[in-house]
């Protein structure tokens, strides 16, 4: 099992490209289902998520060809609509195959997900909108069965704005009879890429980054070129491991506008920054670096939320840059209960956190020192990783497989910007 060895105190600079993003590539990977015709994703980024996405695809019949940085991918005659739970428990998304296979086929069935053990995430906004457009959904030994002769549009209003829910029903929408509307959708850059593809195959979507969406359904959808969005949460990952080690980088090949939730906050810290329309590039502080560690009487809650609101996926690289400003800071995480596995694992690194319920305090400006840790999640693990970059001395990060669902060559871009970042075998852990 892979580890990363990490040796702390070292300066960053230069220049990182952000790969293609794995939130979007997921549910635009389902969506392909919809099309007749073959389809053609650039620069889809090679990750441990993608791969298994690509095996579920191909499980079903689809046929998948991979061609330098293009892959096409074509699925038009099915082998089985049944994703089976040994590719299904290792990555949540794998439910998003449900809304295009009863749409598109008259039948999905999905096994149960897994993914990340960060708290309970439950489908029943997936399976209820779905029943909403008509579709007969069953749970039976372990896994969700969806089936309808043709789906037909409907209004569906969500109680809360789930990203996946609303990808699923936008998806299902999209062959139904008629118009449906999503009330309360998500408005993640994400939702809006996946309408952006959907409408390149011929689909007609409508409000997409908006509380509402409306979806004309269509009789068919035709397979097309296109390049999914930048990843949002590898920029501020990025980002945050340059002001953690006190460095001014360029993050090229980003949308800024994706993560003002994120620079406004770092801007409120004295942090700066020169935003082109595709890159962010850190500037020293007024002050110089050493304002992050003389700023006494810093206090700053920042609050978890949909989008546009702070993202739960920056929450722990957040907290990994906080350890390292003088001042209090507390973070409460209000989408999922178990997001705070990392804390433990940073406070093996000399971090002062002290966890109360769903929030988080972190008594920042203390010295890190390198120690083993271990990875419990995808957004743990680079947490992981900032904090070790600060640390002095060498830290063994365990369990990298998680990293390696969601940051492509993350130990390369990181020794492009002079980082000491190693891959090593590490124990069965």
């Amino acid at each position: 099992m892979d580890k990363l060895l990490v040796e702390g105190g070292r300066s960053l600079s230069g220049k990182v490209h952000i790969s293609v993003s794995k939130n979007s590539s997921l549910p635009i990977m389902a969506a392909t289902l919809l099309g007749e015709g073959k389809t053609v994703l650039k620069d889809l980024p090679v990750l441990r998520d993608i791969q298994t996405f690509k095996q579920l695809l191909t499980n079903l019949g689809g046929v998948i060809e991979t061609k330098g940085r293009e892959t096409l991918m074509e699925s038009s005659s099915l082998k089985t609509f049944f994703a089976v739970y040994d590719i299904v428990k290792t990555m949540r998304a794998s439910i998003l195959v449900l809304g295009p296979l009863v749409a598109r086929y008259g039948m999905g069935k999905v096994s149960l997900p897994g993914g990340c053990a960060i708290g309970t995430r439950p489908i029943d906004l997936h399976l209820e909108g779905l029943e909403k457009l008509g579709a007969r959904v069953s749970l039976e030994a372990g896994h969700v069965l969806a089936k309808a002769s043709r789906l037909r549009g409907n209004r569906i209003a969500l109680p809360f704005p789930s990203v996946g829910a609303t990808e699923n029903v936008m998806m299902a929408s999209s062959l139904a009879h008629g118009e449906s509307v999503i009330e309360n959708a998500a408005r993640e850059p994400e939702i809006v890429d996946l309408a952006d593809f959907i409408n390149a195959m011929g689909g007609k979507i409508e409000g997409a980054g908006t509380s509402t969406i409306s979806i004309q359904g269509v009789e068919t959808l035709t397979g097309c070129s296109y390049r999914p969005i930048p990843d949002r949460i590898e920029a501020a990952t990025y980002l945050l491991a340059a002001l953690t080690c006190r460095s001014s980088i360029e993050v090229a090949g980003c949308i800024p506008d994706h993560i003002l939730s994120l620079l406004e906050i770092l801007e409120g810290l004295g942090c700066r920054f020169d935003r082109g329309e595709n890159s962010i590039r850190i500037q020293k502080p007024v002050g110089g670096w050493e304002h992050f560690d003389s700023a006494h009487g810093v206090s700053k809650i920042i609050e978890t939320g949909p989008y546009p609101s702070f993202p739960t996926d920056i929450q722990a690289q957040l907290m990994a840059f906080l350890t390292s400003i003088k001042g209090r800071f507390s973070i409460v995480e209000t989408i999922f209960e178990n997001r705070f596995m990392h804390v433990a694992e940073l406070r093996r690194l000399g971090a002062h956190i002290t966890l109360r319920g769903n929030r988080a305090v972190i008594e920042g400006g203390g010295e890190l020192w390198a120690a083993p840790v271990m990875c419990t999640d995808l957004r743990a693990s680079a947490a992981l990783v900032l904090a070790a970059l600060r640390a002095k001395g060498r830290s063994d990060i365990l369990r990298v497989y998680h990293l390696d669902r969601g940051y492509e060559r993350i130990e390369e871009k990181l020794r492009g910007l002079g980082a000491s970042v190693e891959r090593g075998e590490g124990p069965t852990v």
